[in-house]
This record gives structure tokens, sequence and C-alpha cells, in this order.
């Protein structure tokens, strides 16, 4: 099952101002900010160089959701870590079977088309895990 690093997702507080050090002072391209209203929040995609994946900074923009609670708790910082799997439902069952609590039963499908689920931090010594599988890589 190979893993490639697709993202690296920080919470914010305020994107904008999370933009003066990724993009101004780091200098990374910002390819794309988007509302994702089904989680509540905003998000900011800057690629790193020679497809080392992305930086996704997110902001909620909503106060009752998990995201913004997380934020309420441990402040800005990493969230989680997104791994490209090839099969989201055959790793969901490889991941489930070596003990690591998958979040959801089904994968979520996003605005881009990719699927995705989360594994519990708890099972995977205190960091969030994200799968994701990008439109038409099952085919």
């Amino acid at each position: 099952m190979p893993f490639k690093i697709d993202h690296i997702a920080i919470i914010v507080e305020n994107i904008e101002e999370a933009l003066n050090v990724y993009r101004d002072a780091l200098g990374l391209p910002l390819e794309r900010i988007e509302d994702v209203p089904a989680e509540g929040v905003r998000t900011a995609f800057l690629p790193l160089p020679n497809g080392g994946g992305e930086i996704e900074l997110v902001q909620p923009i909503q106060a009752n959701t998990g995201v913004a609670k997380f934020l309420r708790k441990r402040g800005e910082g990493i969230h989680h870590i997104c791994l490209t799997v090839e099969n989201i439902e055959a790793a969901m069952r490889t991941l489930s079977a070596r003990g690591l609590q998958v979040l959801e039963e089904t994968p979520r499908v996003g605005a881009q088309g990719q699927k995705y689920v989360f594994i519990h931090p708890k099972s995977a010594h205190g960091v969030l895990l994200e799968l994701y599988e990008k439109p038409g890589s099952d085919e």
C-alpha cells in the first residue's frame, strides 16, 4: 500500500494573516482559496516545489464544527497529514485490519472529486491522518 504525502494541513485563525508567512515570506505560490461548506472551513492550497505535496491552510468559518473546536482547544498549528492512496476503500480495509480506527465506513467526496476519510489520532500516536484518493485513480 504505497503512500505519498498529498498535503499537510495547518489550522489557522485567519488565512490572510497566515498567507503572510507561507506565501509572502516563504515564497510558496497560492494555488487557490475555497470554501468547503460541508466542513465549515475555508482552505488555501500552496504547492511545494518539485511535486512535494502542498500546504493546506484551514480556517474555520462556522463556530460549531470539529475544526473550530480543535482550534479553540489546541490553537493554531498542524491539524492533519494527508496521504494519497490509489484505492481508498482497500486502504481503509487494510488499515482497519491493522488496528487503526477509520472514522467513517465510507469515504466522503470533496469539491474536486477526491475521496477522503480520516484516521483517528488515538490510533496513530496523536496524529490525525487523512487518506485521499484523487479522481480517476481507482480505474
